[in-house]
């Protein structure tokens, strides 16, 4: 197999403090690669002069891009101008930027939710646009699409050696537990810890707890994204699933155990459920190579003592 990375590539990581960011860094790094960073306050990614000025003072042989505005249901619900022109100027910023730097390489990672609301399961990368959007999440997924297109055409048009790939929903060390704009898990993580710390009885949840979903850790997103950059030159973007889904309700019900809740829960229907199933195909990841290597209940259990930990939060 043709490598397409130098055996120790420089490579600038954007949005290396976030969830996803931060996991490709440490993978990265253990794998020999120089990470290349900028905070926030050093350089706004939405400003397209001043990235494109970095990129070709840095000269990195690869970019990631993982700085993303990223939320649940309730943040995609509410903040929908802030999901679609943040992420679009953020994906125009450092792509255009990395090409006219002459990055030799670029990882655009997207999102699952750019599928189809009923997309047929398991999803293949080939449903694209075939129809309509969740509408719950239809602007940040359009502005995916569009990073998606963005990479593409930069492909056809300069040859570029860009790719782009599509993790399923995610978890691990460093989320967002903050339960205005958090996603699922950690806001399920904190919803029951906060319950058995306060002798909550019953604990109320959103939707019918029907929908299934699968749950990846980000050290298995961030070893596949290792992979890809070295691997993988196609047009097509590549999906990053465990191949499991699961619903709602059993999630819910395995953090329940992890984190000991005592009580009861309840569902609010009258509350969006979103996507019904969602469910990703793997099968082009797996011929290069790659598997998940983290179980779910494993992985939740140290998502939850990472937390803990860092937040000061009381032990179990």
């Amino acid at each position: 197999m043709t490598e397409l990375l130098p055996a120790r590539a420089r490579i600038f990581v954007a949005g290396h403090r976030g969830l996803v960011g931060s996991a490709v860094a440490r993978r990265l790094t253990a794998d020999g690669h120089e990470v290349l960073a900028r905070t926030r306050a050093e350089l706004d990614l939405r400003d397209a002069a001043a990235t494109a000025a970095y990129l070709r003072q840095a000269r990195p042989d690869a970019v990631v891009l993982a700085a993303a505005r990223v939320g649940g249901i309730m943040a995609n619900s509410t903040y929908p101008v802030q999901f679609l022109e943040d992420n679009l100027l953020i994906q125009l910023s450092v792509i255009a930027g990395a090409h006219r730097a002459g990055v030799p390489r670029s990882l655009f990672l997207g999102s699952s939710c750019i599928y189809p609301k009923l997309a047929e399961q398991p999803i293949r990368e080939e449903a694209l646009l075939t129809g309509p959007l969740e509408p719950t999440n239809e602007a940040y997924a359009l502005a995916k699409i569009a990073g998606i297109v963005q990479i593409q055409s930069y492909r056809r048009q300069y040859g570029a050696s860009y790719i782009s790939a599509m993790p399923t929903n995610l978890y691990g060390p460093g989320d967002n537990f903050d339960l205005e704009t958090s996603h699922v898990l950690p806001a399920l993580i904190r919803r029951f810890h906060e319950a058995e710390r306060d002798g909550v009885p019953r604990l109320t949840l959103w939707g019918s707890g029907t929908p299934r979903r699968e749950f990846l850790h980000v050290d298995d997103l961030a070893a596949a994204c290792a992979l890809l950059l070295n691997s993988y030159d196609g047009d097509d973007p590549v999906n990053v699933g465990c191949g499991e889904d699961l619903t709602i309700r059993a999630l819910a019900e395995t953090v329940r155990d992890v984190v000991g809740y005592r009580g009861t829960i309840a569902w609010d229907t009258g509350k969006p459920d979103g996507t019904p199933r969602k469910l990703l195909d793997t099968s082009r990841l797996r011929a290069l190579g790659w598997h998940p290597r983290i179980p779910l209940r494993d992985g939740i259990s140290a998502v939850y003592d990472h937390w803990r930990a860092t937040a000061g939060s009381p032990a179990r």
